[in-house]
């Protein structure tokens, strides 16, 4: 599973591979950062935002940008796991699945120079259009988890922005746990290694 920065990048890859593949490109980019809306959204499931879509491939057919964007988040969820498993990287570090927003935190940090249009993006996701919602999501859940994307991805993420990002989803019970696992992770030159080899192959 990767962050939104991240999320994001590996987007941007997949459109500059594929540029006539999207209808849509920003309502893509929509999509690909919305299924973690489950961490502060009433009535939603992690079951309900990311096994939406089966089989989980790049397949987009009959799809509309935004749920294109929402399935790609998924796949991209999958085939970095499949990455950081293959390099060894739950081995490394030995955080036995404690520490997973840490390094997906760090991953965010590694990522966000590689795209080049972020004020752009911080203007579309605070005045997100309107898209056909799942079930139960309140247009106000979905306005406020772009608006908190937005705030955190307006500048390279730091310990504060990413602080800060953490306390606003009510999943996460210690922020300040997670950022001292960032900083340890950082210090790993191996581990940050693994996670750049996710943005060179997840597309």
């Amino acid at each position: 599973m990767a962050s939104q920065i991240s999320h994001i990048v590996y987007a941007k890859k997949y459109l500059e591979k594929y540029p006539f593949s999207i209808a849509n490109k920003d309502e893509f980019l929509l999509g690909c950062v919305f299924p973690d809306i489950r961490r502060l959204a009433e009535n939603l499931t992690r079951k309900g935002t990311h096994r939406a879509f089966d089989p989980v491939d790049l397949n987009f057919k009959g799809l509309s940008s935004f749920r294109a964007g929402w399935k790609f988040h998924i796949y991209c969820d999958m085939r970095r796991e499949e990455i950081l498993n293959k390099y060894g990287f739950y081995d490394l570090t030995q955080d036995n699945g404690k520490f997973w927003q840490a390094n997906k935190m760090l991953e965010d940090e590694l990522s966000y120079g590689i795209y080049n249009n972020w004020e752009k993006l911080v203007h579309y996701f605070n005045h997100a259009p309107a898209v056909e919602l799942p079930k139960g999501l309140s247009r106000q859940s979905f306005e406020l988890w772009y608006a908190i994307i937005a705030r955190y991805i307006e500048e390279k993420p730091d310990d504060r922005s990413m602080h800060i990002f953490l306390s606003k989803q009510p999943l996460f019970k210690n922020a300040d746990a997670t950022i001292e696992r960032v900083d340890k992770l950082r210090k790993s030159k191996a581990a940050v290694e693994i996670l750049r080899k996710v943005n060179e192959e997840i597309v």
